[in-house]
């Protein structure tokens, strides 16, 4: 029961880390000891499954694909996407410092994750090198990517649902600001899934689906073969991922053709960002205890996640 509760947890802080722009739930699942797991766990959906399921033997089925630890594990996931999206949204909007400590905790959070995930490489050279150079100059490239405009189509969704969900498998892939990319972080992170918009979230689900199945045996191919690179390529991204989570920045918002705001139900959509270095005050001191307060988390969350692997 304790085992189940804690897996419970982990599901929890991966989903809640989906709804955060800039933060992967690939990384949460990363440093609490469940990635290799859980991507062995999706890659057995394959054509052995099927038949297992053609021939209705469900006990034999759900033995194989580990349904149990995946049951527990997005349960929590889901528990938290729809509680999660909008305790963040009410946080957001309470002010630019409440603001400012949100992204605080959550810098401190990404940058230990820096840590837990690149102490995982094994062994160095230049092209485990090379690769986390690489894996960083992406993510700070993606930060300064506009994004497009809402796009409710049930294709697109899907499209959003199969790279969206890939941060779950992809650590340091904001699945969030991906969404934030392709112009719908807003209508499924903050208003879809909270409000249960069943219309929009079957046609991301399907799409997940699709994005779980076909990634899961992509990464499963480059942990066995090339798994220092790899590492280290996720590493970069997730260092790389800071520049977009940077507490201190000014928003930059999307205008429209006449040169006025774009409003979408009332407010002005985020196109980038401005960063700057703040003057050392009270709120800066707070943000950097929180700062290392989501250090802190990270710490007791992979803590635990060793503790659970050795029980």
């Amino acid at each position: 029961m304790r085992h189940t509760f804690i897996l419970f947890l982990k599901g929890v802080a991966m989903g809640g880390a989906n709804v955060i722009p800039g933060v992967s739930g690939g990384t949460i699942a990363f440093i609490t000891g469940v990635y290799d797991k859980l991507i062995a766990s999706l890659k057995s959906f394959d054509l052995h499954a099927i038949k297992l399921l053609l021939k209705l033997d469900l006990k034999a089925f759900l033995t194989y694909v580990n349904f149990g630890f995946l049951f527990i594990l997005i349960l929590g996931a889901v528990f938290s996407l729809v509680t999660f999206g909008k305790a963040l949204d009410y946080l957001m909007g309470l002010g630019e410092q409440q603001e400012r400590y949100v992204w605080s905790f959550f810098f401190g959070l990404i940058l230990a994750s820096v840590y837990y995930v690149g102490k995982k490489i094994k062994e160095w050279d230049s092209s485990v090198v090379i690769s986390g150079l690489i894996g960083f100059a992406i993510a700070v490239g993606l930060t300064f990517l506009k994004p497009a405009q809402e796009n409710n189509s049930f294709v697109y969704l899907m499209i959003c649902g199969a790279v969206a969900m890939s941060s779950m498998l992809l650590p340091g892939l904001s699945g969030s600001f991906v969404l934030i990319l392709m112009g719908n972080y807003q209508l499924i992170m903050l208003d879809a899934i909270p409000n249960r918009n069943l219309k929009i979230i079957f046609s991301v689900g399907i799409g997940a689906i699709i994005g779980f199945v076909v990634l899961s045996r992509l990464i499963s191919y480059l942990l066995a073969k090339h798994e220092n690179k790899t590492i280290s390529g996720l590493t970069g991204f997730i260092l790389g991922s800071l520049m977009l989570i940077w507490p201190w920045k000014k928003k930059v918002f999307l205008l429209d053709v006449n040169g006025d705001f774009f409003l979408k139900k009332g407010e002005r959509v985020v196109s980038g960002y401005e960063w700057f270095l703040p003057s050392f005050n009270q709120s800066v001191f707070t943000a950097i205890l929180l700062m290392l307060a989501g250090y802190g988390l990270v710490w007791l969350v992979e803590f635990l996640g060793r503790r659970s692997l050795h029980q």
